[in-house]
């Protein structure tokens, strides 16, 4: 069969983890309206009859500002050493500079194989760019010829997960990007992308399990905001999540959210929060 990784690159918000959720059919990656929503690289992996197909969904391309940017972009970079494909995925709703079509033939002189995807053709293209294939992932539209130009570009080895797999993280992380994708959305423009979310305590038992998570942000107002007026934000974020949790546990999930200030932690306290 055919298998192999395929890393997934492009701006912010070009679509890279809605794709990957698409094809995988799962919500393995964090999907919201912010920019560089994704924080690490995640594998969503796809196994038909004759081949699987190991996506790594990598972080937005952007400048460096602070220690959690540069650890993201180091993800990247490690992503495209490691692929036997790269997806470049660029948004048919924006023009393309010459810095990303340099970044592109860039991309196309290191890796294996490179395939530019022009996404979002159901909005007016203004991506006057050359791609291999377009496709909308919002409309469905051309996805699974895409999944078939990807197939046919991998190496004919023996797949490297069980059938029935399709990410390489651990429940408790899929959980704790759940919460982060909702606070990403419920707050919007009020807190900024400093929020870690982190397992404090997790006791899994044959009916149950409890799981203590900390709300990590960098200011006291940040905090006020997270809880919100007698609790009511913080919560909507807890039925939410344990709903969310109990539908990949299949048994009975209790959350614990706790809200706690670190203040520049994006600077100095990256590793503590599994970064």
């Amino acid at each position: 069969m055919r298998c192999g990784y395929v890393a997934v690159l492009g701006r912010s918000n070009a679509g890279k983890s809605s794709l990957v959720n698409r094809i995988v059919g799962e919500e393995v990656a964090v999907v919201t309206k912010r920019q560089q929503t994704t924080r690490n690289n995640i594998l969503g992996i796809v196994t038909s009859g004759d081949y699987q197909i190991i996506f790594i969904d990598t972080p937005g391309i952007h400048h460096s500002k602070n220690k959690l940017d540069k650890f993201m972009m180091k993800n990247v970079r490690s992503a495209i050493s490691t692929a036997d494909v790269v997806l470049y995925l660029l948004d048919a709703g924006k023009e393309v500079d010459e810095e990303e079509l340099a970044y592109i033939e860039m991309l196309k002189e290191k890796a294996e194989k490179v395939i530019v995807v022009k996404n979002k053709i159901d909005k007016k293209d203004i991506a006057k760019v050359d791609a291999d294939i377009s496709i909308s992932v919002k409309e469905n539209i051309n996805i699974q010829e895409l999944v078939n130009l990807i197939a046919s570009s991998l190496p004919v080895q023996e797949k490297i997960y069980d059938d029935d797999e399709f990410t390489d993280k651990s429940i408790k992380f899929l959980v704790c990007e759940f919460i982060r994708g909702l606070l990403l959305d419920k707050f919007d423009n009020e807190i900024p992308h400093g929020v870690a979310v982190v397992v404090d305590d997790y006791v899994e038992s044959n009916d149950r399990v409890l799981m203590d998570i900390s709300l990590v942000c960098e200011k006291d107002r940040h905090k006020g905001i997270i809880i919100g007026k007698n609790g009511i934000n913080l919560k909507e974020i807890g039925v939410r999540a344990r709903e969310y949790a109990e539908s990949l546990f299949d048994k009975q999930v209790v959350i614990h959210l706790f809200v706690k200030v670190d203040d520049d932690w994006r600077n100095k306290n990256i590793n503590k929060y599994g970064y």
